[in-house]
């Protein structure tokens, strides 16, 4: 098996609960930093709504490992950026490319 070819930098953040000044939260995000990533294709579907349809990708995303409990190691529920495009993380497991390496499963949604 071929190494990886980590040749994009890509953003990642996890969710971060903001209090709303009203006894509610939104949503944020905070950035931990960023990591280099190699980004395959998997599958994708098109779901058409009334208003709009939408368009849904989902990738394999190589990175580097990092030890459980880093801050740099993506977790389900964070999300990694590429400029605009964001890919929301739904699993992380070891790479079929070795132990130096973690594949995140993510998935990439587009309003067409």
């Amino acid at each position: 098996m071929a190494l990886p070819e980590l040749n994009r930098c890509l953003k990642l953040e996890a969710p971060l609960r903001v209090a709303d000044g009203q006894g509610g939260y939104t949503q944020g995000w905070e950035t931990l930093g960023t990591i280099w990533a190699e980004i395959a294709p998997r599958t994708g579907r098109s779901v058409s709504g009334l208003e709009v349809s939408l368009s849904r990708m989902s990738y394999r995303i190589t990175v580097r490992a990092a030890p459980q409990g880093a801050p740099s190691r993506p977790k389900p529920g964070q999300r990694l950026l590429d400029g605009a495009r964001v890919f929301d993380i739904q699993a992380v497991t070891e790479s079929r490319a070795g132990v130096k390496y973690l594949d995140c499963f993510a998935e990439e949604e587009l309003a067409q």
